[in-house]
C-alpha cells in the first residue's frame, strides 16, 4: 500500500518523517495553533479573596454566630466579592470557588474536602504541592495544593489553635487529638527541614463490629468465635501490628464482648477507643507544657487506675515503661485486660514487651521478666496490611510458658496466602492448625465449652 494521501501525483501527507511528516508541515504553516485554555487560576483567587475577606468581614460578628449561620454569612460576602471584582468564573467553577474560600476562612483549606469525605481515612501534607489520602487502605496521590509554606503553616496553626496547642521552633513537632477524636501530627522545621507536615488520621464515628471486620476478610468466623470467648471470660490478649495496620479498629471490635456489667479503665495517649459499654473510664496521657513540667505518663495513669476498682485495664498502646506496671496487673488478679503494641510478629512483640520493662529501670533479670511475660500473657493477636490494603489477622498465637529461658508460643490460626487476583487482591484462607489451646479446661470450668471443630481445618458446622 502506497503511504501517500493522494494519487494525483501532488505532495502526499506522511505521518512519519522528519522533512515531510504531518507534524513538520503543521509547523510549517503560517497559521498559528490555539492551545487549549487552562481555565481560572483558582489557588491565585482563593488567596486574593482570602485576602479581601479580612479586610471586609466584620470578625466579631462572624465569631458570635453559630457553625451554620458563620459559613452562610462567609459565603454571601465571597459571593459579593466575587461580583464586584475580576473574577472570571461561572456556574459550577463559581460555586467550587466560593466552598474554597469558605474552607479557607472557616475551615481547614484546600484539604478541608479530604476531611469532609468519608471515605478517605487519612489525609498526609508533605509539602505544598505533595498532598496524599488513604482510602480502603491504600494511599493515593491527590491533585489538591498548597499555596506554599506559608500556607501549610497557617492551616497547621489554625487546627492547633482550635484545641489551645501550639506549634513552633521551640516545639517544632505536636501530636493532638482534635474534637472530633481524629488524630492530627504536625511537624515544621527544624524537625522537618525542607517542608512543613500535616498528618491527620480521621476518627470513624460509626464503630467497626466483629460482623464488618469479617465481611472485610480481616478475620472469618472461627476466628471470631474463638476470640469473642477468650475476650468474654478474661483472657490477657495483646494486639500486635504495624502502623495502619488496624490494632486500634480491631481492639475497639474485640471490646464488644465485654460484658456490660464489668468497669472498664481505659489508658491512651491520645483517647482513640470508643468502647460499647456504658461503665468506661477513660484516662489519656499528656505532654509536658512549654515548661517541660505538668505531663502525665500511662505509666502514672495506669497505677493510679489500680486503685479505681477496675474489672478490666484496656492500654490504647504499650509504648514504654507501663509495661511494667501492665504485667504487674495481669499477674495480681487484673484479668481480661487487652492492650496494642507495635511489633512484627508474636515473638517480636514478646521482645518489645521485654524491653520496655527494662526501660522502667527496674532492677530484675532478664529470665524473672520473661516469667512474668509468660504468665501474664494468654494470646497474641498478630495483624498486617496487605498490598491491596485489606488488614488481615495473619496470626493468633497462644503464650503457652517457658522451655528454659525462653518464652515457648503455638499458633492456634494462621492465614495462608495463596496468590494474586486479576485485580490486585490478595487470595488465601484462614486455617487453624489443628491444635487446641493449654487454656480450654480453663475456660470450660467458667462455663465456656470450646467446641473442637473450631480448631479443625476444614471443618464445617
Amino acid at each position: 500500500m502506497s503511504d501517500s494521501l493522494r494519487s494525483d501525483g501532488g505532495a502526499g501527507l506522511r505521518f512519519g518523517g522528519a522533512r515531510d511528516g504531518l507534524a513538520s508541515m503543521m509547523s510549517a504553516s503560517a497559521r498559528p495553533v490555539l492551545k487549549p485554555s487552562t481555565g481560572p487560576d483558582l489557588p491565585t483567587m482563593v488567596g486574593a479573596l482570602h485576602e479581601a475577606m479580612i479586610n471586609s468581614l466584620d470578625s466579631d460578628k462572624l465569631a458570635a454566630a453559630a457553625p451554620g449561620e458563620a459559613r452562610k454569612l462567609v459565603e454571601e460576602t465571597i459571593a459579593t466579592l466575587i461580583a464586584t471584582g475580576d473574577y472570571p468564573v461561572y456556574g459550577e467553577v463559581r460555586q467550587r470557588l466560593v466552598s474554597l474560600v469558605a474552607d479557607e476562612v472557616l475551615g481547614l483549606g484546600p484539604i478541608q474536602a479530604l476531611v469532609d469525605d468519608s471515605s478517605v481515612t487519612e489525609v498526609m501534607v508533605n509539602a505544598p504541592d505533595q498532598v496524599y489520602f488513604e482510602r480502603d487502605g491504600v494511599i493515593h496521590p491527590s491533585d489538591i495544593t498548597f499555596r506554599d509554606d506559608g500556607h501549610v503553616r497557617r492551616v497547621a496553626e489554625r487546627i492547633l489553635s482550635q484545641i489551645g496547642r501550639r506549634v513552633d521552633e521551640g516545639t517544632p513537632m505536636v501530636d493532638a487529638r482534635l474534637n472530633d477524636g481524629s488524630r492530627v501530627n504536625i511537624t515544621i522545621p527544624p524537625a522537618t527541614p525542607v517542608h512543613s507536615t500535616i498528618t491527620i488520621r480521621k476518627f470513624r464515628r460509626d464503630r467497626y463490629r466483629i460482623e464488618d471486620l469479617i465481611a472485610a476478610k480481616t478475620l472469618d468466623e472461627k476466628m471470631a468465635e474463638f476470640l469473642g470467648a477468650c475476650t468474654t471470660y478474661k483472657l490477657n490478649i495483646l494486639i500486635s501490628g504495624g502502623t495502619g495496620s488496624g490494632k486500634t479498629t480491631f481492639l475497639n471490635a474485640l471490646s464488644a464482648y465485654i460484658p456490660r456489667s464489668e468497669r472498664i479503665v481505659t489508658i491512651e495517649d491520645p483517647v482513640e477507643l470508643a468502647l460499647q459499654q456504658r461503665h468506661v473510664i477513660k484516662m489519656e496521657a499528656r505532654p509536658p507544657d512549654m515548661t517541660g513540667a505538668h505531663a502525665i505518663a500511662q505509666r502514672d495513669l495506669l497505677r493510679n487506675a489500680l486503685r479505681m476498682r477496675p474489672d478490666r485495664i484496656i492500654i490504647g498502646e504499650i509504648r514504654g515503661a507501663e509495661a511494667f506496671e501492665m504485667l504487674q496487673a495481669m499477674n495480681t488478679g487484673h484479668e481480661g485486660s487487652l492492650s496494642t503494641v507495635h511489633a512484627n510478629s508474636p515473638r517480636d512483640a514478646l521482645a518489645r514487651i521485654e524491653n520496655m520493662v527494662l526501660m522502667a529501670g527496674v532492677e530484675l533479670p532478664v529470665t524473672a521478666i520473661r516469667e512474668q511475660v509468660a504468665s501474664a500473657l494468654h494470646l497474641i493477636i498478630q495483624l498486617q496490611r496487605f498490598p491491596d490494603g485489606v488488614r488481615r489477622i495473619v496470626r493468633v498465637s497462644e503464650v503457652t510458658g517457658m522451655e528454659g529461658s525462653t518464652v515457648t508460643l503455638q499458633d492456634l490460626f494462621v492465614f495462608k496466602p495463596e496468590g494474586i487476583g486479576e485485580g490486585g487482591q490478595v487470595i488465601g484462607r484462614y486455617r487453624p492448625t489443628g491444635l487446641r489451646p493449654t487454656f480450654s479446661e480453663q475456660l470450660m470450668l467458667m462455663g465456656c465449652q470450646l467446641q473442637p471443630e473450631l480448631f479443625l481445618d476444614g471443618a464445617t458446622r
